[in-house]
């Protein structure tokens, strides 16, 4: 019909799980163009965060991101090859630049982040998802990973992190429950980098 859209250029793997479950890895070593989801989190002084009953903001709570421009830049890869998307930096508390993605020849690549679920149902909808996976892994290696991660890049004061590791492992089930109700299937993380190689 005349008014569908043209087949994208290309279709995208969104890879989901918890913080420090291993997505960004497995994203960088597949080799494949990477859209940061986590990005195109809002500014740390933005008065739209939400924020916690003690006060502090609630960086794993969807408003702390720009889901419509996180969602555009996925079309605009998939349909054009192409976006402008922004630098952020944990330290900064915020974007300190822009860059431009590109996929040359590639068909595929990948988009992950603490809330690629938001954006399945959209890019099921579009025709510009190839898959959906999240990360299967036992979520008190999880919270390993996670803590050392982020002293590692200084991310946040380890006395907020002490506090912040058990809340997010209490909160695993949940997240992944959103994941599975989003269309993601569960795979191993040496199954994920299996089909990314693909």
């Amino acid at each position: 019909m005349p008014n569908e859209p043209a087949a994208p250029l290309a279709q995208v793997v969104l890879i989901g799980g918890p913080s420090g479950c291993g997505k960004s890895r497995l994203a960088e070593q597949s080799g494949l163009p990477l859209l940061r989801l986590d990005d195109f989190y809002r500014s740390g002084d933005d008065p739209a965060l939400p924020r916690l009953s003690s006060g502090q903001v609630d960086w794993d709570h969807p408003g702390s991101w720009h889901r419509d421009r996180a969602l555009d830049a996925l079309v605009r890869l998939a349909r054009t090859g192409r976006a402008e998307v922004p630098i952020y930096d944990i330290a900064a508390n915020g974007p300190v630049g822009v860059r431009t993605l590109e996929l040359g020849a590639h068909t595929r690549f990948v988009a992950e982040g603490v809330f690629v679920a938001e954006v399945a149902d959209d890019a099921r909808r579009l025709g510009i998802l190839a898959d959906a996976v999240c990360v299967h892994r036992s979520r008190w290696l999880t919270l390993v990973l996670r803590f050392v991660r982020d002293v590692r890049e200084h991310r946040k004061p380890v006395p907020f992190l002490i506090r912040r590791g058990p809340l997010l492992a209490r909160r695993e089930p949940r997240i992944l429950a959103h994941l599975r109700s989003a269309g993601f299937r569960a795979v191993s993380v040496r199954g994920i980098r299996g089909l990314l190689s693909v």
